[in-house]
């Protein structure tokens, strides 16, 4: 049985003003996760992610490289439980 989970991923570099954020929402188009991705006002970009474990592992490494106009320095991942807050996958303000 998958273990339903829920993902924080914080990236740092060189991540806002480059369409960081779109490409993520474009990347959570071909996985089965919900959740959002926000620009943080410490220059970082937030995602939060809910789903099978497995697929969530399998997008952090999809967006983990970014598009060719970001550069991406570091990257924390944090793990807690499933919350079912999300529909859908979006851009967070």
């Amino acid at each position: 049985m998958a273990q339903w989970v829920r993902g924080r991923l914080v990236l740092r570099g060189l991540v806002q003003g480059v369409g960081y954020r779109y490409f993520v929402l474009r990347k959570a188009g071909e996985f089965d996760v919900t959740g959002l991705v926000r620009n943080l006002p410490t220059g970082e970009v937030e995602v939060i992610a809910e789903g099978k474990k497995e697929e969530v592992e399998k997008f952090f490494e999809e967006i983990k490289q970014g598009p060719v106009s970001a550069h991406i320095t570091s990257y924390s991942e944090e793990w807690f439980p499933f919350s079912g807050l999300y529909s859908d996958f979006r851009v967070g303000y």
